[in-house]
């Protein structure tokens, strides 16, 4: 069973930088393509980053290119987001989700994603 678990959220001021951390179990890290998407109160469910399981290529919408970085460790079965520069509008829930198995390449659509953590709230506030 496919687990994935987020963790390092928290408060921030504006300009701060977080770490989010995504532990995955029941699968083999190097054959997922894996995503982070967030969730601000009202708002659809959005794309923020992406790794491929080929080549590691990534993938930021402009909200955020620049100033978020995904990462991947597939011997540690982990997925990482490094945030700078945070604004008030990157508040909200942030979730890790992988594609399907051997799906090389990044998606910015949720419905490509098969797995999902339970999310971690990100609050930038002063």
């Amino acid at each position: 069973q496919v687990q994935l678990v987020e963790s390092g959220g928290g408060l921030v001021q504006p300009g701060g930088s977080l770490t989010l951390s995504c532990a995955a179990s029941g699968l083999t890290l190097g054959y997922y393509t894996f995503g982070w998407f967030r969730q601000a109160p009202g708002k659809e469910r959005e794309a923020v980053s992406c790794i491929s399981s080929r080549n590691f290529t990534t993938y930021y919408p402009d909200s955020v290119e620049g100033r978020f970085t995904i990462s991947r460790d597939n011997a540690k079965n982990m997925v990482y987001l490094q945030m700078n520069s945070l604004k008030p509008e990157d508040t909200g829930v942030y979730y890790c989700a992988g594609r399907g198995e051997r799906e090389a390449y990044c998606s910015g659509f949720d419905f490509n994603y098969a797995y999902w953590g339970q999310g971690t709230q990100v609050t930038v506030s002063s």
